[in-house]
C-alpha cells in the first residue's frame, strides 16, 4: 500500500484565469438539494430551493495535523467550515466527509477531528482518504472512529428519502502515481448492492479519489473506475462526489455527474500548472477565499445538476 507523500508547499501563485478554469481551488462545501431524486447544488448563502425534500453538506480534506505554511492551523479552518454549515438557514439532514480527515492518521489527529466534526450535531457519513488509512493499525483506528455501518473494507451503502447512497474506498492498494483502486472484492459487493435497485433509483456515490481521470500522472483518478461506472450505467440519475484534488471540477457524462470538492485545509495547483501536486501557498490574505463547504439539496422538480460552492471568506 502506498503512503501519502508529505510534500513541501508548492509556491505557484494562482492567477484569475487559473481560478476560473478550476472554478476555485481548495475546499468548498456545496449545498446539495435533491428534488424528485435529482441532486442539484447552489452557493451557500444564495436562495434555497423552496421545495427541497432534504439536503446534506459535503466537506472534504480537512487534513487535521497539517501545520505547514500553506495553512498553519487546519483545525481552525475546519471549525470555520463547520460554523458555516451549522449557520445554514435550513439545517441539513446529514453530512458526508470525502476523506483525508487527518494528515497522518495519528490518534490525536483522529480525536481532534472527531471532536470538531461532532459539534456540528449532524449525522456524518465518511469515506476514507489515503492519509487516513496508512496500514493495518491506522485502518483499525479509522474504522473504530469513523467506520459506523461500514464493512471491513470501509465501504457501505444506505438509503435516505428514496435516494441510494454508496460510500466507496479507493485509497487502499494505490496504483501507479497514486491512482485509486477499488479492487475485485469491492466491485463484487457493489454489483450485489445495486442488484435490487430499479433503474429509476437516484444514486449518489461518494469516495475520496475521483472516479473520472483528471490527471493520471498525479494520481488523480481511479484505475478500475470504469468497472464501477459500468455497474451504474443503467441508472437514470447518478451523482459522484469526491475530494482529494482540493479544487472544484465538474464533468457530466450521460446520466452521471462528477463533482470534486475543495479542501477545508489548503489548496492544490491545477493540473499542468506545477511540477507536482501538493499544498500550495495562497496569496497573502486569500487562503479562506479558496476554502469552503458544499451543500446538496434534493427537491422535486429541480433541473439537472448545477454545481456551486461557497468559500470561508470572500
Amino acid at each position: 500500500m502506498s503512503k501519502p507523500i508529505d510534500q513541501s508547499d508548492n509556491a505557484v501563485p494562482p492567477n484569475r484565469r487559473r481560478v476560473l478554469e478550476c472554478m476555485a481551488w481548495a475546499g468548498t462545501g456545496v449545498v446539495w438539494t435533491v428534488a424528485g431524486g435529482v441532486p442539484s447544488s447552489r452557493l451557500i448563502g444564495s436562495a434555497q430551493a423552496k421545495t427541497a425534500a432534504f439536503s446534506f453538506v459535503q466537506i472534504s480534506d480537512s487534513h487535521i495535523g497539517f501545520e505547514k505554511p500553506a495553512n498553519p492551523d487546519s483545525l481552525k479552518t475546519l471549525n470555520e467550515a463547520l460554523d458555516q454549515a451549522v449557520a445554514l438557514s435550513t439545517k441539513p439532514d446529514f453530512m458526508i466527509h470525502t476523506g483525508d480527515i487527518t494528515q497522518l492518521a495519528l490518534p490525536q489527529q483522529f480525536d481532534d477531528a472527531a471532536k470538531a466534526i461532532g459539534r456540528a450535531g449532524l449525522d456524518v457519513h465518511y469515506a476514507p482518504g489515503e492519509h487516513d488509512i496508512l496500514d493495518a493499525a491506522t485502518a483499525k483506528a479509522y474504522m473504530e472512529r469513523f467506520g459506523k455501518g461500514a464493512r471491513d473494507g470501509a465501504y457501505y451503502s444506505f438509503d435516505f428519502s428514496g435516494v441510494h447512497f454508496i460510500s466507496l474506498n479507493n485509497v487502499v492498494d494505490l496504483k501507479k502515481n497514486g491512482l485509486g483502486f477499488l479492487g475485485p472484492d469491492q466491485l463484487t459487493w457493489l454489483a450485489d448492492d445495486l442488484r435490487d435497485k430499479t433503474d429509476s433509483t437516484p444514486i449518489v456515490v461518494f469516495c475520496h479519489i475521483p472516479l473520472w481521470t483528471i490527471a493520471p500522472e498525479w494520481g488523480w483518478g481511479t484505475e478500475d473506475s470504469q468497472q464501477a461506472l459500468a455497474l451504474l450505467a443503467r441508472f437514470g440519475s447518478v451523482t459522484v462526489l469526491n475530494g482529494h484534488i482540493h479544487q472544484l471540477m465538474q464533468k457530466v457524462e450521460g446520466a452521471v455527474t462528477f463533482h470534486t470538492a475543495r479542501s477545508t485545509a489548503f489548496p492544490q495547483p491545477a493540473p499542468k500548472t506545477a511540477p507536482a501536486p501538493g499544498p500550495m501557498l495562497a496569496p497573502p490574505g486569500q487562503l479562506r477565499s479558496l476554502l469552503g463547504i458544499t451543500k446538496v439539496a434534493i427537491a422535486p422538480g429541480v433541473s439537472p445538476l448545477a454545481i456551486t460552492d461557497s468559500a470561508l471568506a470572500k
